[in-house]
């Protein structure tokens, strides 16, 4: 992950939770969405790459009722220190690239499950992360990449999708990357319609809710959503979140 990228989720950590935790069937609705692609079973050793402050490790751990510590690697201390004291939830300080080249001390060598929840983006090389990855899976094992597809349909200022869509890897190559490691693959979507009042969506803009506004200044910030408002002049705004979920297995018999 790159350093600036870090900084921002340094800078948001003490917000973090606050920003995505305003909805909570949306929190319950990503868990469901989750797990419905994973088949976790409860000794399953799981790793949440990026996962920040843990909120998708605490509910896969409760949800799967897992018996194994999953561990939730990300490259932030500040992201990692707001996770709550829990024996089920190892914290890893450490960047996607690192645990892709191995340079990471992990409890065990190989793994059953991997989930990237909107990081992959992040990466230099999102593929070669993935291709990386596959190398920690035990045979069986699971690859879980969620992430927004280049082209959205939010209420963000002209600037903003665009540049978003340069920097975002395309749900399909992902899949292509884990095809070529052998694992088999599976690209889906799913979509949930958000509600914010004008005034909060206002707030989560000018707090860089999305690490792509950390490369816009303040004032670029206040231009885009004066256009924001221009677009979108009622107290409420309604938007499909839609989001794709890549998955690969390894198949039992892969021979690594």
């Amino acid at each position: 992950m790159r350093d600036e990228c870090t900084a921002h989720y340094e800078r948001l950590a003490s917000s973090y939770d606050d920003i995505w935790s305003h909805s909570p069937e949306f929190i319950d609705w990503m868990t469901t969405e989750t797990l419905n692609r994973l088949d976790l079973r409860p000794d399953d050793r799981v790793v949440d790459i990026g996962g920040g402050t843990g909120l998708l490790s605490r509910r896969l751990v409760e949800s799967a009722q897992l018996t194994e510590p999953i561990l939730c690697v990300d490259p932030s201390q500040a992201m990692l220190d707001r996770i709550p004291e829990n024996p089920m939830i190892i914290r890893v300080r450490a960047s996607m690239e690192e645990l892709a080249d191995g340079l990471v001390e992990l409890p065990y060598r190989q793994f059953d499950v991997l989930v990237l929840k909107e990081v992959v983006h992040h990466a230099a090389d999102p593929s070669a992360i993935l291709a990386g990855l596959a190398g920690i899976l035990r045979p069986g094992g699971r690859i879980l990449v969620i992430t927004l597809p280049p082209r959205l349909d939010y209420p963000l200022f002209s600037a903003a999708l665009d540049r978003f869509a340069q920097m975002q890897p395309d749900p399909h190559q992902l899949g292509n990357a884990l095809a070529a490691k052998g694992l088999r693959t599976e690209v889906s979507s799913a979509e949930f319609k958000q509600v914010y009042s004008a005034a909060r969506y206002t707030d989560r803009i000018r707090g860089r809710c999305m690490s792509v506004l950390s490369t816009f200044s303040d004032d670029e910030i206040e231009q885009g959503i004066e256009e924001i408002r221009a677009a979108y002049p009622h107290d409420r705004l309604e938007f499909v979140d839609r989001f794709m979920f890549v998955r690969g297995e390894l198949p039992l018999n892969h021979r690594t």
